[in-house]
């Protein structure tokens, strides 16, 4: 039986037919095909880690400290799975790419994996739970962040886009620059480095190395999200307007302002070596990193504040950071010749 002409819409990578995109070669979007092969090489599982070697040091540290780690574990705990739930019903549904569908299962699992991680870390230290989990709720900042990324997939998952019109593809472009430029690219980064700030000062040293992990896969995630959006934006010249650029780099400016407000509540009277001032200019030079990603003029013009976070942040030379970890953890590594 003769093959019948691929549709124009089975060409791009956006698309909603069911027997679209069953055939993985030829290889279309090869990106999203190295992205999937490198997320699969880098594949981890939290309880390798003795996170218990830690507990001398989270004994010893300040009650500031102390709420710093509570802090993060409340914000990074739920909304890995928020993630989640943004991927499988607001991108994967709407994707031809057999090749970003194999990227973005492996990085569902991902997500999965590091909420299991956060879990570790609450199972470990002694670490009220509950409070833990009620922060995200009853901390205004938190939740506003919270309420700013559940508005976008709302409007995905409340109702089907639909991906044939110009504005239906709008909101496809909002959900991935609030949940892969926003909350991943900027919010999480953000709190990577409070969390690594303490192996700065040779304490949490394994609860590091766990984060490290996380960041490797995260920097993947946002690499996929990024040239996600490009590839959407040069396939369809009907968003390419000036009005709604402007919409997307203001969502990126009201993201800085609400990471800012948080990181005063994170850390509100500051812990030895870190404060929100000095995290809030890694923000705003994340943010310009992001922009400049995406194609616009840096905003704050910062330096980075935490030269020591640049291999983890620096998506332009993501190749040479893998390059430069891979040994310290790869899976299905090819034995050299």
């Amino acid at each position: 039986m003769p093959v019948s002409k691929a549709t124009n819409q089975s060409h791009q990578m956006l698309g909603t037919g069911i027997q679209e995109g069953l055939l993985l070669k030829p290889i279309r979007y090869q990106w999203a095909y190295d992205l999937y092969n490198q997320a699969v090489a880098n594949t981890w599982f939290p309880h390798e880690i003795q996170l218990g070697e830690d507990l001398g040091d989270f004994n010893r540290m300040t009650d500031e400290e102390r709420h710093a780690v509570t802090f993060l574990m409340s914000y990074f705990n739920p909304n890995e799975l928020l993630v989640n739930k943004a991927l499988a019903l607001g991108v994967y549904p709407y994707l031809n790419s057999p090749e970003a569908h194999l990227y973005l299962a492996k990085q569902m699992w991902e997500e999965a994996n590091h909420c299991v991680a956060f879990e570790y870390v609450l199972e470990t230290f002694p670490i009220d739970r509950d409070e833990a989990y009620a922060a995200h709720r009853d901390v205004p900042s938190m939740a506003a962040k919270e309420e700013f990324e559940v508005k976008y997939i709302s409007r995905m998952t409340e109702q089907s886009l639909d991906i044939t019109t110009t504005e239906g593809k709008r909101e496809f472009v909002r959900n991935l620059v609030a949940y892969n430029v926003i909350l991943e690219g900027i919010w999480f980064y953000s709190g990577f480095m409070v969390a690594l700030s303490f192996r700065q000062r040779n304490l949490l040293r394994n609860f590091g190395s766990l984060i490290d992990w996380i960041v490797r896969d995260e920097s993947l995630h946002l690499k996929f999200g990024i040239n996600l959006i490009l590839t959407v934006l040069e396939e369809n010249p009907d968003l390419q307007t000036a009005e709604f650029a402007e919409e997307i780099r203001q969502m990126i400016l009201d993201g800085v302002e609400m990471e800012e407000r948080y990181n005063h509540d994170l850390l509100p009277s500051g812990i030895l070596g870190l404060n929100a001032s000095y995290i809030n200019s890694y923000v705003r030079y994340l943010a310009d990193r992001r922009l400049e990603e995406l194609g616009f003029e840096s905003h704050w013009g910062v330096s980075n504040p935490a030269k020591w976070m640049a291999t983890a942040n620096d998506t332009l030379e993501l190749v040479n950071f893998f390059e430069s970890v891979n040994t310290s953890y790869e899976v299905d590594a090819k034995a050299s010749s």
